[in-house]
């Protein structure tokens, strides 16, 4: 759990705007009269196309910008079912930006840069969250096994949990993952993300935790039997949009001891509007649909319908903006050095206890 040291490192990295194309006017115009309606993904755009044909998304496409903006995963429910902030509550947004941009301080890592830029010249910075699916912005309710089993998870994310040993904690905890689909979505820090491509193939490479080798083309998955934190995933082209289904994520959940048998939460704790607690389990039913277009020369539409009829009562659907940003600098992601957290955990529990037994406070 080294990462509780770390958040200070994103406010610092908003994105370099200079790149985005477009203009305030522009941006205000492709925000629909009707704010309920959300309009489909713009593919007009023609992007570069690599040496053997194919769409060129590689780059560098940090997430930064859409968490030090505050915009969350699952709509604030004072939204109702409106896909866009009113001009008013945009003004508070982009003032709050303009704020932050003028506290940047290089010295105290405090403040951001090109934030206010950003929000400016972006549709996404009108967008109430991330959930487009269902229309209400809200994700489906657990089914009453996956929400029980939930409840019982073992993370230090649950309050009221008491820490003995490692199996009190959960994968992301323990430096091993944050899994999938989790690791699509902006965090707190480290939100690096970068793609690159190769005849038959696209990597896309997370800052932290994580990498994905996606064959193009061939749809066959591999036996279930065989799973992985970041499930097996296949690629297509429709059009010029790079379509990826993914299946075979580990499968499992944080209330059994069986280290084995433990999973990463399919949504994680640390991005803004997600459920608390770091432990909605996975099932064998579990599947992700996954499209990337580019709707300009400097921006992705990530869209991702996620899917598992034994954990929600429904499939969501996240849509969200990914912007290029060629100076952003990833670094190696030393999680388990000095990751003392989880001894510090067990010790302080258990002297919690042994005080309350003896009488004390």
């Amino acid at each position: 759990m080294s990462y509780h040291g770390l958040a200070s490192r994103i406010a610092t990295t908003a994105t370099a705007i200079g790149l985005l194309i477009g203009s305030a006017t522009a941006i205000a115009q492709s925000v629909p009269t009707d704010l309920t309606t959300l309009p489909p993904v713009a593919k007009t755009f023609a992007p570069k196309t690599t040496a053997w044909g194919d769409p060129d998304l590689r780059g560098t496409w940090p997430l930064d910008n859409i968490n030090v903006s505050r915009i969350p995963f699952q709509r604030l429910k004072e939204y109702g079912n409106r896909f866009w902030l009113t001009d008013e509550e945009f003004a508070k947004r982009l003032a709050a930006a303009k704020a932050s941009d003028a506290a940047f301080n290089p010295d105290n890592a405090r403040g951001s840069t090109g934030l206010a830029k950003w929000i400016e010249t972006t549709p996404f910075a009108h967008r109430t969250s991330m959930l487009v699916s269902p229309t209400d912005g809200q994700l489906p309710p657990l089914i009453p096994k996956a929400e029980a089993l939930s409840k019982d998870g073992r993370s230090s994310w649950i309050r009221g949990k008491p820490y003995d040993w490692i199996d009190d904690f959960d994968v992301w905890d323990r430096c091993i993952t944050r899994g999938f689909p989790a690791s699509m979505m902006p965090f707190r820090y480290n939100n690096g993300l970068r793609i690159f491509q190769a005849p038959g193939y696209v990597v896309i490479h997370l800052e932290m935790l994580g990498d994905r080798i996606i064959p193009i083309g061939d749809n066959k998955h591999e036996p279930r039997i065989l799973e992985s934190w970041m499930g097996d995933s296949r690629g297509h082209w429709e059009g010029k949009t790079l379509v990826i289904e993914t299946t075979n994520i580990r499968s499992g959940d944080n209330a059994t001891r069986d280290l084995a048998h433990r999973v990463a939460s399919p949504l994680n704790v640390a991005t803004q509007g997600v459920p608390p607690g770091n432990s909605i389990p996975t099932s064998e039913q579990a599947k992700a649909i996954e499209r990337l277009t580019m709707t300009d020369a400097n921006t992705i539409t990530y869209e991702m319908t996620y899917t598992d009829p034994e954990v929600f009562t429904a499939p969501w659907t996240a849509r969200y903006d990914w912007t290029r940003d060629g100076s952003y600098q990833m670094f190696e992601y030393a999680c388990h050095e000095g990751n003392v957290q989880i001894r510090n955990y067990i010790v302080a529990s258990r002297a919690e206890r042994a005080k309350k037994v003896a009488g004390g406070k």
